[in-house]
């Protein structure tokens, strides 16, 4: 091989490596291993679960999007992952604390996973999600409590969500999510392939209404259940979800 051809062919190695770190590197954190869980993610999604999103003109395009609160309807254990798979900001889950994984904990920290008390006795989760909020963050709540069971009902919603609102004065990003695996425990949905849809609704603003908590909650529910046509369960869900708000 000739001294010309060598150097086509580094130069067009040196320029697929550099477009490989720039594609990488277009994230929240830009840094390569937040680029890898990104990518990867993102092509997960779509290969494993055949993933459909809907509404993406609704999706704030800012890397840093916040204050915003995405709040979306819980099917699986694997609805944070697919909701992160289409937006372009990093969203900070809350979790209940006995949906924790402990061989998992360098994954939520690195996360940055809000651990919530299931039980409502520690204020620190709701203290950290307000704080987050306050400085630009976005914060991803599921504000049913519980996975949905049976599927397509939409469950009672729990106050916390509209404290959160209304305490910050964040908008919301509402989400509808459907065909996700429904498998028990929760976390076999990560395995299990599917054919999930995403439906991103237009960002509700609550700043400048006079509702109390407990009313944007219920605001929120009746906005769902009229997107969905879905009956209403109004028995609480007996499981804390993967990513429970605080009460």
């Amino acid at each position: 091989m000739g001294l010309i051809a060598w150097f086509i062919l580094l130069s067009t190695a040196l320029l697929a490596w550099a477009a490989l770190c720039r594609w990488l590197l277009d994230n929240p954190r830009r840094d390569f291993e937040t680029g890898i869980v990104f990518r990867f993610s993102s092509v997960y999604a779509r290969v494993v679960h055949l993933l459909r999103a809907h509404g993406r003109e609704n999706i704030p395009a800012e890397r840093r999007a916040g204050p915003i609160i995405v709040v979306a309807n819980h099917t699986a254990g694997i609805d944070p992952i697919l909701i992160q798979s289409v937006c372009p900001f990093e969203i900070r889950w809350m979790m209940a604390s006995d949906m924790r994984l402990p061989a998992l904990d360098w994954f939520w920290n690195w996360a940055g996973v809000i651990i919530v008390d299931r039980f409502g006795r520690d204020r620190t989760a709701a203290r950290q999600a307000i704080r987050h909020l306050k400085r630009g963050g976005v914060l991803g709540i599921f504000p049913e409590g519980g996975i949905e069971r049976p599927p397509r009902q939409i469950l009672p919603f729990l106050a916390g969500v509209g404290l959160l609102i209304r305490r910050t004065g964040a908008p919301v990003l509402p989400v509808i999510i459907t065909g996700t695996p429904q498998v028990d425990p929760a976390w076999a949905s990560l395995w299990r392939p599917s054919r999930s849809r995403l439906r991103f609704m237009p960002v509700i603003h609550y700043k400048q209404t006079s509702l109390s908590p407990e009313q944007i909650a219920g605001d929120l529910r009746q906005r769902y259940l009229h997107w969905t046509g879905w009956p209403p369960n109004d028995e609480p869900s007996p499981e804390v979800s993967p990513a429970a708000v605080v009460r």
